[in-house]
């Protein structure tokens, strides 16, 4: 696995200069990156984002809720315990917060990155 370590602010600024549209791509890959970190199988970030627009975001809601759930696990693997984050997700998400979940997600992702040792595959 390959760390993918992400500048928070960066991110941000991306997503506000680009009207979303990096925030959008940002989704995907938070959504990709966790599923690798927990080495789990999910629905992938495109497929995440295509529900969305379908279910006219109730599946981000969904999805966003499931991030959390996945957030607290990933916090047990580094010695971390946290419980219902999804909740708290759900409701930043409902008060129209979204790039601060995705902020809170990537910092999470990044610790993970730094206190969990690169693991090297046989191929």
């Amino acid at each position: 696995m390959a760390t993918r370590e992400r500048n928070i602010a960066l991110c941000i600024l991306f997503s506000i200069i680009t009207c979303g549209i990096y925030a959008i791509y940002w989704m995907i890959v938070l959504n990709d990156d966790i599923l690798d970190a927990l080495n789990e199988n999910g629905t992938s970030g495109g497929m995440v984002f295509i529900l969305s627009l379908v279910t006219c975001g109730i599946y981000g809601l969904y999805w966003i809720y499931q991030m959390g759930q996945r957030v607290d696990r990933l916090g047990q693997m580094t010695g971390k315990t946290t419980s219902n984050t999804g909740l708290l997700y759900l409701l930043i998400s409902f008060l129209g917060f979204s790039l601060v979940i995705y902020a809170i997600i990537q910092n999470e992702l990044n610790h993970y990155y730094r206190e969990i040792p690169p693991t090297y595959y046989q191929y």
